[in-house]
């Protein structure tokens, strides 16, 4: 574990370094007053999932928590090896953040094998005491397509009528969503808490439940089925609710609530940021991000970024993590930051990766931004599973 300290030190000083006059020094987030009491979409959520709550919002005030998809499950040149991780092989210590994917625990890929592998990572990950996101790119469920298919407007508005067969389908699959989740135990006995982010990067037109598809009432009516449904019906009560639209350009309050199923139905602000190399682009969205957080008291995170291959024009960008990622997240008031997977890739014929690597050219930069007092990884953490200090959650 490396020695942290508060984010408020670390922007200090760096202020007094680039000011002349202590007035010029500004304040931090001086319209907010301080928050209490937070609010969670699943009122009957058990201990663990409030106190994880409590610790995403607390600990966007001391820096942002590292994660990476699927980092426990394979990396660029490994596959399914015990206590491996990319991330682990650069810096010595896991990411704080483990994200993965549950869309073949539910649709017809459900009797996959790797869905083992995919559980008993999850369930290391929760017993090291870091912290579960899972996205959800699901097949759909109207064509037989995959998520990608968009070919058709009809899939929500199929799901939403009652006894439709599309309709009965979507919910088998949240069945066994559900059967997952409650089902999920570390080793302490408890259900594990998981950032639920479904029906992700709905911002844009790609997926069968995207902007292209969906109009605004459909997908919030979808959003809120889903939610309803497996809090209500089917009694899961380990998840946390996010968001995440996508943002690649510089964009304003409305567009980070495109779409917004209310306040009463989302729990974290995500965003998905595939802006490339443009660390302008990314310390502006990362501050309306966090206003937005405060304003609604609401943590947020970057639930997905990178660049593919982290090159400029085939040339691999070196110094990449300080000047991409965390420049732009220091001062910020954000959670967590993941970035997207490393494929299984041992012959190097590929660049689908965004994360570094043993022996890539980044890694000296990435330990520099491991060692820095505003990153969290694994060994950095709180209890993340106790309530944190002088906040409740109703």
């Amino acid at each position: 574990m490396k020695q942290k300290y508060s984010l408020l030190f670390a922007l200090v000083a760096i202020l007094f370094t680039n000011c002349t006059d202590v007035d010029d020094v500004p304040a931090l987030y001086p319209e907010y007053e301080e928050v209490k009491e937070l609010s969670i979409v699943d009122k009957n959520a058990t201990t663990e999932t409030k106190a994880l709550y409590s610790n995403l919002w607390a600990i966007q005030s001391k820096g942002f928590m590292f994660g990476h998809h699927d980092d426990l499950w394979y990396g660029r040149k490994w596959y399914n090896e015990e206590g491996r991780s990319d991330t682990k092989d650069v810096c010595g210590d896991y990411p704080a953040v483990f994200s993965f994917d549950v869309s073949e625990i539910m649709d017809d890929r459900y009797q996959n094998a790797a869905n083992a592998i995919r559980r008993k990572v999850a369930i290391e990950a929760y017993n090291r005491g870091e912290v579960l996101t899972a996205s959800m790119h699901l097949n759909n469920p109207l064509t037989g397509g995959d998520s990608w298919d968009n070919s058709n407007k009809n899939v929500a508005k199929e799901i939403l009528t009652e006894g439709s067969e599309t309709n009965v389908k979507f919910k088998l699959w949240l069945d066994r969503l559900a059967d997952f989740a409650l089902n999920l135990k570390g080793s302490d006995g408890k259900n594990i808490p998981v950032i639920f982010r479904p029906f992700h990067e709905h911002t844009q037109g790609w997926s069968w439940w995207g902007s292209s598809c969906t109009t605004q009432e459909e997908f919030i009516a979808l959003w809120k089925f889903t939610v309803n449904y497996l809090r209500d019906t089917k009694g899961v009560h380990n998840f946390i609710y996010a968001i995440s639209p996508q943002i690649d350009s510089v964009q304003g309050r409305d567009n980070f609530l495109f779409r917004w199923p209310g306040n009463d139905y989302v729990d974290f602000l995500g965003m998905d940021a595939y802006h490339g190399l443009n660390p302008n682009t990314f310390t502006s969205n990362l501050f309306t991000l966090s206003r937005l957080s405060k304003e609604l008291k609401k943590p947020c995170g970057v639930t997905e970024t990178g660049v593919e291959g982290i090159q400029r024009g085939g040339v691999p960008e070196k110094n990449y993590w300080t000047q991409q990622i965390l420049t732009p997240a220091s001062g910020q008031f954000i959670s967590l930051i993941v970035m997207w997977r490393n494929a299984y890739d041992p012959g190097e014929s590929g660049k689908h990766f965004y994360s570094a690597f043993k022996g890539h050219a980044s890694e000296k930069n990435f330990i520099k931004m491991y060692d820095s007092p505003v990153s969290f990884f694994s060994g950095d953490l709180p209890n993340m599973y106790q309530m944190a200090e002088g906040l409740t959650v109703n």
